[in-house]
């Protein structure tokens, strides 16, 4: 008998119809909740028995106690076959549409080398020949032998008849071929945007890549996806990210555009998961949005009252803004892609509609200028009970990092991305500041809320990768041996309430969401191995059975 029969629920493609009564009690398996207050109190309970009415929790416990105290709520019985619970995943950073778009473009996460991304990019164009563009992601450099960035002049071996787009794989860098170059004006006169770079060769011409703002210079030539395109990207997102057991996601920076392809769905009742989303502080009807005010729906399945603004670019292109020159290129320093006093005019603009404000900063140049731009604005205008974040907070200045604590703001951290960035974060830092770097536990012990996430598409989205990496330090090699930097490590529930209970509160939905505790969503997985039973280098290899949001089961694994 199948997890989905069990559940006693129908799914017709992915969006499901509930039958049955109104309350279920489901018995039969080893689940796990954080309980009580987000942070450093929150307790860590296991239960056995759940009881859930019209798609909220009505009472967690041990079988026994819930059946003497629910008699009447607890013949209707689904059996679990003594498989995991956990509360549903909550995604605190990813970028849904641009994941529906990479899950329909060539994907260049595993190329090997520049050669053999040039072949994917070739074999995809062949195959897509009605395309007008050819537009891509995930290359990465520094995987490659070379470690040097690619060139249009490898793109242009292979495909001569159209422009090619192919964004790296933390989104801050592009590479582009002769075409996309000569349809952008972009030549050797061309001056470098403020917050971009051309990338030059020697003779001063453009190679072929792109950094931050200048990036823009070719991709404002891309046709803009309609609403009813993006509808669909947004649909592809959403059922990979449920066959993840992902029931919730931080949009982080989404346009006017997405935001009503979102209204659409919701209006269909068509979001199988809950979408917090963080409108783009570069959309230019920003301010028309948050004059309208927070948006919400009453199922809470969308979410709209927070803004994203772009600090300064990432490390792997040398685009993160440091305190001081790149250890490995010391003629670099990088870029703030929105200037210091921009950001202190877009804070203002944003607190005072009541919205939180959640700023990209990776370079611990980046997270000192956001922090005294949201310390000086909280002493001018108030606000700092929005629950204001720093997204990514990646490298962080020792002497910062207590002021999160003092400003209460909220470190969004990803953790796959130590992992992925290990084998070249010391080569840009060198040793001393990466003390600063990556710093989960340091973060936790001194009271700062973490919330979790993966940054998808730039890493994947699958959550238990962020759990193993989070509580080892380690790449899915077990690589290195005793974890890097392991004294960041956190601990199993430490991780666990990251993914849950403190990213729910991150987006102030800590009362409805995070946790399996009475008059909550009910918004839980079903796994086939128990996470605390694991050896925690196998973390990764956890598989969900089933996916369940407000009590209805959007996702059954193929049993």
């Amino acid at each position: 008998m199948t997890i989905l029969r069990l559940l006693g629920f129908v799914i017709i493609l992915l969006f499901p119809i509930y039958v049955g009564a109104t309350h279920v009690f489901y018995h039969n398996f080893t689940g796990y909740t954080l309980t009580g207050h987000p942070g450093e109190t929150a307790q860590l309970k296991q239960f056995n028995a759940l009881i859930v009415r019209d798609g909220r929790v009505v009472a967690v416990g041990q079988q026994q106690q819930l059946e003497a105290a629910f008699p009447h709520w607890t013949k209707r019985r689904k059996d679990l076959e003594g498989n995991y619970l956990l509360p549903g995943l909550i995604d605190a950073h990813g970028h849904v549409l641009g994941l529906g778009q990479t899950l329909q473009q060539v994907d260049l996460r595993n190329a090997t080398s520049e050669q053999h991304a040039a072949q994917l990019v070739a074999d995809y164009a062949k195959a897509q020949p009605d395309f007008p563009w050819v537009v891509g992601r995930g290359w990465n450099q520094e995987l490659w032998d070379s470690r040097q960035f690619p060139t249009a002049a490898s793109l242009q071996e292979l495909v001569q008849d159209r422009p090619i787009y192919l964004s790296r794989v933390d989104g801050h860098a592009a590479w582009v071929n002769h075409k996309a170059l000569e349809l952008a004006g972009i030549t050797a006169a061309t001056l470098d945007p403020e917050g971009g770079e051309i990338i030059r060769d020697e003779q001063g011409e453009p190679t072929g890549v792109l950094i931050d703002n200048a990036m823009q210079l070719v991709a404002q030539h891309i046709p803009p996806l309609t609403q009813a395109q993006q509808q669909v990207a947004l649909q592809q997102a959403m059922i990979h990210l449920v066959q993840q057991g992902i029931t919730g996601v931080h949009d982080a920076g989404i346009e006017a555009t997405t935001l009503a392809a979102y209204q659409e769905l919701a209006a269909r009742d068509q979001l199988p998961l809950r979408i917090y989303g963080m409108l783009a502080a570069t959309e230019p009807q920003l301010p028309e949005l948050l004059a309208a005010g927070p948006y919400h729906t009453a199922d809470d399945k969308l979410t709209v009252r927070s803004v994203k603004i772009y600090g300064d670019g990432a490390l792997g292109s040398r685009g993160a803004a440091l305190l001081a020159p790149y250890h490995d290129a010391p003629h670099q320093q990088g870029l703030m892609v929105t200037s210091p006093e921009r950001i202190q005019q877009l804070l203002q603009l944003i607190i005072a509609h009541g919205f939180q404000v959640n700023t990209h900063a990776i370079g611990d140049r980046a997270n000192r200028v956001v922090l005294d731009a949201y310390e000086q604005t909280f002493a001018q205008m108030g606000g700092r009970h929005l629950r204001h974040r720093i997204e990514h907070a990646q490298i962080v200045h020792p002497d910062d990092i207590p002021r999160f604590k003092a400003l209460d703001i909220i470190a969004s951290m990803q953790p796959t991305h130590a992992t992925s960035d290990m084998n070249m974060a010391e080569d840009r830092l060198g040793t001393a500041r990466i003390q600063g770097a990556y710093a989960w536990q340091t973060f936790t012990q001194q009271g700062t809320i973490v919330a979790a996430g993966s940054d998808f598409p730039v890493e994947y989205a699958n959550p238990f990768f962020g759990l193993h990496a989070a509580v080892t330090r380690q790449d899915r090699n077990n690589q290195p041996d005793d974890g890097w930097y392991a004294h960041e490590s956190l601990t199993l529930p430490q991780a666990l309430r990251a993914f849950t209970l403190d990213a729910a509160y991150a987006a102030g939905q800590e009362q409805q969401l995070g946790s399996l505790e009475p008059g909550k969503w009910a918004d839980f997985i079903v796994l086939d191995q128990d996470p605390f039973a694991q050896a925690k280098t196998q973390l990764w290899h956890n598989n969900v059975l089933a996916t369940v949001v407000a009590g209805h089961v959007v996702y059954q694994a193929n049993q």
